[in-house]
């Protein structure tokens, strides 16, 4: 019997309306490239929700697609991303992002976030010497990479050092449904949009079969992102396959549903654990939780679960890392916190 996945929250396909929806237009002859109409209803919804009518909406494949996209389109190569250490471009994309010519300056995190200070450290660092990078651009990401959340004023410090200092700010959007429903939240998509430059709504993750929406302020920058996502192999042909989705996510609530589920989900993991004594490495505010647990106890879940290990502390014990997803089972949840329950009653935490 196949293991149940805490591994992430992409192991589903996609949501059934989502699968309806590809059916049921799947003999609909449409424009190529995007300008289908269902990309342009998901774009309408998208722009209604910002409240932008002349905001740049783009969809692309996958995460790693956007991000280097959002950053080759709007840097020269001579300019440089500050981004925190614990980022996804940083470790995590096979240095998709440096294959383009932009060096990340990385700087450290509190609870996985950026602070003012320590981007304007990084850039006074940066001018110490003559022809280093020239730093062009701020990411950060929301949910983090340790799932927290951005409030409203700490993302608003991080624009404001931006404006300060000349710099871009670009949001990695990958699990912003996670962020926009999490109760550490008090920020729209609106919001999002009048404090950055450049951000995108993950589909992926919250229950498309794939898809990005990358979202740009700048209308004559977002007139030239199509001839950079051909260059790089991301424009496709059959761009309705994401229009559709996007265009389903946002009818009756449903991006944000599922992303309240996996939360939900994700909650009940981290106060079973919390009951029982186990200590969490990170706050859970979205649908990432990171329990610290014994070797052994590690040992026993994974005979029936899947779920990705963290990092090994100096005890040690495991940082285990579980996440879940739009379609994550209620009953497997119970089913993990009764084996922790199991171990706990036999062995201690």
């Amino acid at each position: 019997m196949a293991k149940y996945a805490f591994h992430d929250d992409y192991s589903e396909g996609a949501h059934p309306n989502i699968i309806d929806a590809l059916t049921r237009t799947n003999f609909t002859q449409q424009s190529g490239y995007g300008e289908d109409e269902f990309s342009n209803s998901a774009r309408k919804a998208i722009r209604t929700l910002i409240g932008a009518d002349e905001a740049g909406v783009f969809f692309t494949p996958g995460g790693t697609g956007a991000n280097l996209l959002s950053i080759a389109c709007y840097l020269r190569s001579h300019q440089s991303i500050i981004a925190a250490e614990s980022a996804h471009i940083v470790g995590k994309e096979a240095a998709a992002v440096e294959a383009t010519g932009h060096k990340v300056l990385t700087a450290p995190a509190v609870d996985g976030k950026l602070t003012p200070e320590n981007i304007q450290s990084v850039f006074d660092e940066n001018l110490l010497f003559a022809y280093q990078t020239k730093i062009k651009m701020v990411f950060v990401s929301n949910t983090t990479e340790i799932g927290t959340v951005y409030t409203k004023s700490e993302l608003a410090a991080v624009a404001a050092v931006c404006k300060k200092l000349g710099l871009l700010l670009l949001l990695d959007g990958a699990r912003l449904g996670s962020a926009l429903t999490s109760p550490k939240n008090d920020m729209t998509l609106k919001d999002i949009y009048d404090l950055t430059d450049i951000f995108w709504i993950g589909g992926t993750k919250n229950g498309a079969l794939l898809g990005e929406a990358v979202v740009i302020k700048d209308p004559s920058l977002g007139a030239d992102f199509p001839h950079h996502m051909k260059q790089r192999g991301a424009l496709l042909a059959k761009g309705r396959v994401i229009g559709i989705q996007f265009a389903t996510l946002f009818q009756n609530d449903l991006f944000f549903r599922l992303a309240r589920d996996a939360n939900s989900m994700a909650a009940e993991l981290s106060s079973c654990l919390r009951k029982m004594g186990f200590r969490l490495w990170a706050n859970t505010e979205s649908n990432q939780v990171f329990p610290i647990l014994s070797q052994q106890l590690v040992d026993v879940l994974q005979n029936d679960f899947e779920f990705f290990i963290w990092d090994c502390l100096q005890d040690g014990s495991l940082v285990v890392r579980l996440v879940t997803s739009w379609a994550t089972e209620p009953s497997q949840v119970k089913k993990f916190c009764s084996v922790v329950e199991d171990w706990v009653k036999y062995h201690g935490n």
